[in-house]
């Protein structure tokens, strides 16, 4: 059984092998040496990921790497925070990282697929579909995808963030079974293990809440982005859908084989509540939603506990300017995120309607072509914790 199959007392090997399609990201300070691309973890995964594809399952790479592979061969020695200048560095980098993938790929006669995306893709339904699409049919040809976001026209208005946040889109976006992170740590601490010698490793966690996001570290590598904080959230992400995720070492040896065959390795994030497929995946954890409405208390409650609509009655404010059939946020009083819904009305209209009965809105914009102002079909809950 595909992801709800899972049960809390089950070993990790009769879960893992249920998992039929797998997304794995690799980070860049996995792939990268002093030297540029490191070629022999790229074969050492390729090798590992070969073998996962003869025992039938469907891999989907997310790939960091291009600028670090453009900040070694240009010889410069941090990464550059100017965006034209890393722009410039992922469009050199980029093709070295997939010329190194296809090489190691090319002894086992497997083909792989570039795949380049910013947050706009997936922020446009039709362009997110065909993203599915376009992945599915590679799948079926048994052509592996390699997925990066496209770092040479991304702006940061554009940008997913890091990897981490596109793998799991990506995951959402194919209903994978599983979500492996690998990183250059053993998985979440206790505390920083680099200053304390007293850090443990999470072997399984439940729930991303604050007081676990406490014990990560901020701190990135001199060629990644995300750090343990953006793993988590990004884990918090995937629960909420209810995809599994396992955050490891991506140079430990054998990594994927030893964690397929059940060994304790990393931290295991486990998935429990909601469970989204199709369009409220989408929503879910749309990258660039185009406005929000603030929401009175008990709009709130009948959203989160009732499972109802929207009605104008329970809109406080509006923010920003957007059509009818935008992806907007709802939030709280408090500014915290409950849910992202498409709107049936524009920004306007709903300005004109909040505060309002249903029985009100003819009267007042002249015309009544829905009751609700987001329909709960059209409708994802995704409260903060």
């Amino acid at each position: 059984m595909r992801r709800n199959g899972f049960e809390f007392g089950e070993e990790r090997r009769s879960f893992l092998e249920g998992c039929r399609r797998v997304v794995i990201k690799v980070g860049s300070a996995v792939l990268t040496s002093q030297r540029g691309l490191n070629r022999v973890v790229i074969h050492r995964l390729s090798d590992q990921i070969a073998e996962l594809r003869d025992q039938g399952r469907d891999v989907i790479i997310v790939s960091s790497g291009a600028i670090a592979s453009g900040i070694k061969k240009l010889g410069l020695s941090q990464k550059p925070k100017a965006i034209p200048m890393k722009q410039a560095a992922a469009a050199l980098g980029q093709s070295f990282l997939m010329q190194a993938w296809e090489e190691a790929f090319d002894k086992f006669d497997i083909l792989v697929a570039q795949i380049l995306l910013t947050a706009g893709d997936l922020a446009d339904r039709k362009r997110y579909v065909n993203a599915k699409n376009t992945i599915e049919t590679l799948l079926e040809w048994r052509v592996i995808p390699v997925i990066n976001e496209n770092d040479t026209v991304a702006v940061d208005e554009l940008k997913f963030g890091d990897n981490d946040q596109l793998s799991v889109l990506i995951a959402g976006l194919v209903n994978a079974d599983l979500i492996i992170n690998l990183t250059i740590t053993d998985g979440l601490y206790t505390c920083d293990p680099t200053t304390s010698p007293d850090a443990r490793l999470i072997s399984t966690v439940h729930c991303v809440d604050r007081s676990l996001l406490s014990c990560a570290s901020r701190q990135t590598s001199s060629v990644g982005t995300g750090g343990m904080v953006s793993k988590l959230l990004a884990a918090r992400k995937a629960l909420s859908i209810g995809i599994p995720m396992i955050i490891a070492r991506g140079t430990e040896k054998d990594v994927l084989l030893r964690l397929f065959s059940g060994e304790n390795l990393g931290t295991l994030f486990v998935p429990h509540g909601k469970i989204y497929h199709g369009k409220k995946i989408w929503l879910a954890h749309l990258p660039q939603p185009r406005g929000d409405l603030v929401l009175d208390t008990g709009a709130v409650r009948a959203l989160i506990q009732a499972g109802k609509s929207l009605l104008p009655v329970g809109i406080k404010e509006v923010r920003g300017t957007f059509d009818e059939g935008a992806p907007v946020r709802c939030l709280d009083e408090n500014g915290r995120v409950i849910a992202v819904g498409l709107t049936n009305y524009r920004s306007d209209e709903i300005e004109k309607i909040k505060g309002h009965h249903t029985s009100d809105i003819e009267r007042l914009l002249g015309y009544c072509h829905s009751e609700e102002v987001i329909h709960r079909d059209n409708l994802a809950i995704i409260t903060e914790e």
